[in-house]
């Protein structure tokens, strides 16, 4: 079974779907009721009903609750999906200790909650998948971004240091980063005027935006017996802007 934080829209709603797809299942966590993504996954023939957690990962407690609700009611944890995360753009200058904070603390202390609360689980039964969102602008360098790069540049760290460490207990660690494109902004983000990031980044290699359902076949790789040696790692999918 499988915990998609951040389930409500975007890449996380078709993380799910396509776990759905393939008859895992679903945990959907996020700070709001993910009742559209729960509908998307239904929409799949014979796909188990998913569970619903109203969840906050940047709280320690509601993290614990969640791996204790969905152990008692699976039994199990195999897969973590940590895609919850906030998205903002504001000239450096202009980025107050508050918004620097947001970010970080969503993107990366939320991380870091959520994977601690499911390890212990994961060890006992010797055997994880924890798969990590990041962002192809930790390549780029992208401007009016540094406190996004900065919290997506600890998901890499974060990665490989713990894939270090729980390797042993036949659990992998891997991350990967996304385009801006994939990504689905939550309301109320930030942005400068007229999202000027548009006009910046670098064309891509391949001549279309990723899709979230571009990222989903990458995420279930990730999650397969295929992709068991690999882990540590951080895998570009943004159509070639960073070729990293």
């Amino acid at each position: 079974m499988v915990i998609v934080t951040g389930a409500a829209i975007g890449n996380g709603q078709a993380f799910a779907a396509e776990f759905a797809r393939e008859g895992a299942r679903v945990v959907l966590a996020d700070i709001v009721e993910a009742r559209e993504t729960r509908d998307r996954v239904m929409a799949h023939p014979d796909a188990p009903e998913p569970l619903m957690l109203t969840v906050d990962v940047t709280n320690e407690s509601a993290t614990k609750e969640m791996a204790r609700a969905v152990k008692e009611k699976f039994g199990r944890i195999d897969i973590l999906i940590n895609n919850a995360g906030v998205y903002e753009e504001e000239p450096f200058e202009l980025l107050t200790l508050d918004a620097w904070k947001r970010v970080i603390d969503v993107n990366l202390t939320g991380l870091f909650l959520a994977t601690k609360a499911v390890l212990p689980i994961m060890k006992q039964q010797g055997f994880g998948r924890i798969i990590n969102l990041s962002s192809d602008t930790i390549w780029l360098g992208t401007p009016y971004l540094v406190h996004y790069i900065t919290s997506k540049m600890g998901v890499v760290g974060f990665t490989r240091g713990l894939a270090a460490e729980v390797g042993k207990y036949g659990i992998t660690v891997n991350a990967i980063t996304l385009g801006l494109t994939a990504t689905q902004r939550p309301p109320g983000t930030r942005l400068t005027q007229g999202n000027i990031l548009s006009h910046l980044l670098p064309p891509r290699a391949i001549e279309r935006p990723e899709t979230p359902e571009d990222i989903a076949r990458i995420v279930s790789f990730l999650a397969s017996e295929a992709s068991s040696i690999i882990t540590g790692q951080t895998i570009n999918v943004d159509g070639g802007v960073a070729r990293h």
